[in-house]
């Protein structure tokens, strides 16, 4: 069973903002606005939130910042806490909130928002009209509701750093003025800043984007486009062997694969309700002979076509269609990010129609599914996330349906109590078509993915005319889980990467085994080694090329290749190879049969250890 949190300092029954940390780096922000303001005082500034291991500010500042400034900045932050200034509350009313914040027009655009209500200063919905408050520490004052710590000696100044400078659009429209985002952490102990910045480092190293092309797995070309990734040969073979993970795994599981072109009439998405309403993440439509045309974003319309095509009964049911689709969503550049924000991606989808009273079987059968996923690649870090709508949303966000949204809820509620798996609920982050499970899982060095997602569907199929012959004889609506378990390709490698640091378990990595000579005289045995590998079903090379045996074995060892046979005269002589393994452990003179045997079953049961 996997460890469910929201952080490395949260535990799952308290919210985040409810946790001291963030209190800490809620105050960590003002104090840094306070710093800011003080070097460049016709700065106008705008909102400070704590996020996950930190916090930001947004400033509009009278000229750029650098790097170096920030050390200055820091240094001050310092000052500012040691002064033991007293965090001060204060409500008060817009108009009141006006006069202090007069010369600060995006505190201004602020509290209009407040004082209207619906938004809260960060932009979030809420469901009350807010009390507008102030806080004061020192010598400044922000427009917050808080929470934060009482007095700036509760942080610790060494525990406190700056990290970087971006740039944000205010309010994330690009519409708007472009701002200098300055971003910072700050941590309960020195200890923990420096456990986080160690983890930083080991991330740079792991960074898929730079794994993926010094292993040859994947590119992007700027002819080819933005967000559409190549996929080499290394690349296919890890797709290749997901795939047949994903399909074992499936048919054991009872479904059926169906297969659906990537390019469809305009009406089928009309029909849907993606369009209008998703049309900005959709590539625009080609029109041919009067009708418009456009390339898949996902792949659910069609699948409901395939189980509306002829008709259904309860006997029927549970029904499962399963595809590797191939969808293009037109994501904006600015949030393209290697493999995990792409425009084309291959995703392990497939939906489930079923009856009501078999919805909780079939709905914790997927979330059993994520569990034997994680198992197999140690993933033993997650949190399940049951993501509601939010009433203020209906109609607009949301299928207009307050009745059901209720229900189906809480059916997904009471699925997840009963078989007893931890979640925690986050509202208004729901599907357009009903509520969903968000899956948020950790690398082996604590870095956050998001990941995979189980969503119910209750509105989409009556679109579709979607229906079954219950048992008493009449017309049912069957209910439709939407799965990704493995998300995307592009997403799962990209995660893959960065949490095996491109060391992938034998039965993952794209060569298994290389076969190295010792000198050119060996290099007839090292291919009928390779040879007879290759015929048991190993993916396997022989580099007979004119380096010395060394600079062979370094070049296995860049590609993170498990297991390197060196063989040399006596090996060849005795039929049997020198095994060098990846982690650094050898073997001498091991019969082929039996590493074969080893090899063999190392794969057969996607083991995790060499």
């Amino acid at each position: 069973m996997g460890v469910f949190c929201f952080s490395k300092e949260a535990r799952m029954s308290e919210r985040y903002e409810d946790t001291q940390i963030y209190r800490i780096r809620h105050s960590a922000a003002h104090i840094m606005a306070q710093a800011v303001l003080e070097f460049y005082p016709e700065t106008k500034y705008t909102i400070g939130p704590p996020v996950e291991n930190g916090f930001y500010y947004d400033f509009d500042l009278p000229q750029p910042i650098t790097q170096e400034d920030l050390e200055k900045i820091e240094k001050r932050m310092r000052q500012i806490i040691a002064g033991g200034h007293v965090f001060q509350r204060k409500a008060l009313s817009a108009d009141e909130a006006r006069q202090i914040f007069k010369d600060q027009p995006y505190k201004l655009e602020l509290i209009d928002g407040l004082e209207k209500g619906g938004l809260d200063e960060y932009g979030n919905p809420l469901k009350e009209k807010p009390e507008i408050s102030i806080y004061q520490h020192d010598t400044f004052t922000d427009l917050c509701r808080g929470p934060h710590v009482e007095n700036t000696r509760q942080i610790n100044p060494s525990a406190v750093k700056l990290m970087s400078i971006a740039g944000a659009y205010w309010r994330g429209d690009e519409k708007n003025k472009m701002l200098t985002r300055i971003y910072g952490t700050a941590w309960q102990k020195p200890d923990e800043l420096k456990q986080y910045l160690q983890m930083l480092e080991e991330a740079k190293k792991r960074d898929h984007r730079k794994l993926g092309k010094d292993l040859d797995i994947f590119l992007f070309d700027d002819e080819v486009g933005p967000g559409l990734p190549l996929w080499m040969p290394n690349g296919g073979i890890l797709i290749e062997e997901l795939e047949k993970l994903a399909k074992e795994m499936e048919e054991k599981a009872g479904y059926s694969r169906v297969r659906t072109p990537n390019i469809t009439k305009e009406d089928l998405f009309l029909r849907s309700g993606h369009l209008p309403y998703y049309a900005e993440s959709m590539y625009p439509p080609m029109e041919l002979e009067g009708v418009k045309y456009y390339i898949k974003p996902m792949n659910c319309p069609m699948h409901h076509k395939i189980f509306g095509a002829r008709p259904r009964s309860y006997r029927d049911l549970p029904i499962r269609l399963a595809e590797y689709g191939t969808c293009y969503r037109y994501e904006k550049s600015g949030e393209l990010f290697g493999l995990m924000r792409v425009r084309s991606m291959q995703m392990n989808d497939a939906h489930i129609y079923c009856a009501e009273e078999q919805f909780e079987s079939e709905f914790m059968g997927v979330i059993d599914l994520y569990k034997k996923y994680f198992d197999l690649f140690g993933i033993d870090r997650y949190v399940m996330r049951l993501s509601l709508h939010a009433k203020a949303g209906l109609g607009k966000k949301y299928v207009d349906n307050e009745r059901l949204w209720v229900k189906i809820e809480d059916m997904v509620r009471r699925a997840m109590q009963n078989g007893n798996v931890p979640f925690v609920e986050v509202e208004n982050e729901a599907a357009f078509y009903g509520p969903k499970i968000d899956v948020q899982i950790w690398s082996a060095i604590g870095r956050e993915f998001t990941l995979a997602t189980n969503q119910v569907d209750f509105a989409v199929p009556e679109r579709f005319d979607l229906k079954f012959t219950n048992k008493d004889g009449a017309d049912e609506i069957p209910l439709c889980i939407h799965r990704a378990p493995l998300s995307t390709h592009e997403r799962m490698i990209g995660f893959l990467i960065e949490h095996y640091a491109g060391a992938f378990p034998v039965w993952l990595a794209p060569e298994q085994a290389r076969v190295i000579p010792i000198t050119d005289g060996q290099n007839e045995y090292a291919a009928q080694v390779a040879a007879q590998l290759r015929a048991a079903g190993v993916r396997v090379s022989a580099d007979l090329g004119g380096e010395r045996m060394n600079a062979k074995i370094r070049s296995a060892q860049l590609m993170k290749v498990p297991y390197m046979l060196v063989v040399g005269a006596n090996e060849a002589d005795a039929g049997v190879v020198s095994l060098r393994m990846r982690d650094g452990s050898q073997q001498n003179n091991i019969p082929l049969a039996e590493f074969v045997t080893m090899v063999k079953e190392k794969i057969a049961t996607r083991s995790s250890t060499l």
